[in-house]
């Protein structure tokens, strides 16, 4: 059973803004890692940031979570964490619209971004980016080579052997 909150480290990047775009997470769960990344050719910097949350959130179905565990979401992204902490409980009641009455950008992901959290104990964590920590670090490293066209090696097993001894210090 985990009694500690689930860790997750979130981060996006796009080239050009539009431009081509990547996105990094890891998950840590209990004595496990797992590093996951993607590419999108034609992106902004917002929806890579938007897509390394849904895929950190949708990747827990990789693992047997029995019990009804806690998360720490941690990202750099202002966007993402008001959003979900504040704004999109007004955009969903005024029918996805802003206080200036204009259609909610990235409106897909944020409904998928909701219906991937919905029933989760999620605690939206803002962290400051480029900023030493090692989670946020790793990320940015995945996001920015995939939105590069490069292939990073991500990894996937035991905390004891990853690289990153300070993974879950995020002070």
């Amino acid at each position: 059973m985990i009694t500690q909150p689930i860790a997750i480290f979130t981060d996006g990047s796009a080239r050009g803004n539009p431009g081509p775009g990547g996105w990094g997470a890891i998950v840590i769960i209990g004595d496990k890692v797992i590093e996951i990344g993607g590419r999108e050719e034609h992106t902004t910097n917002n929806r890579m940031e938007l897509m390394g949350a849904i895929a950190a959130l949708e990747a827990l179905k990789r693992f047997n979570l029995s019990s009804d565990p806690r998360f720490n979401l941690y990202s750099d992204s202002t966007y993402v964490v008001l959003g979900m902490t504040e704004w999109t409980v007004r955009w969903v009641r005024n029918g996805w619209k802003t206080a200036n009455k204009k259609k909610v950008e990235n409106q897909d992901l944020w409904e998928r971004l909701l219906s991937v959290a919905e029933g989760k104990k999620i605690q939206w964590k803002r962290i400051d980016g480029h900023a030493g920590i090692a989670g946020n670090e790793r990320c940015d490293e995945i996001a920015t080579a995939f939105a590069d066209g490069e292939a990073p090696q991500l990894y996937s097993g035991i905390l004891e052997n990853y690289r990153i001894r300070s993974i879950l210090n995020v002070s």
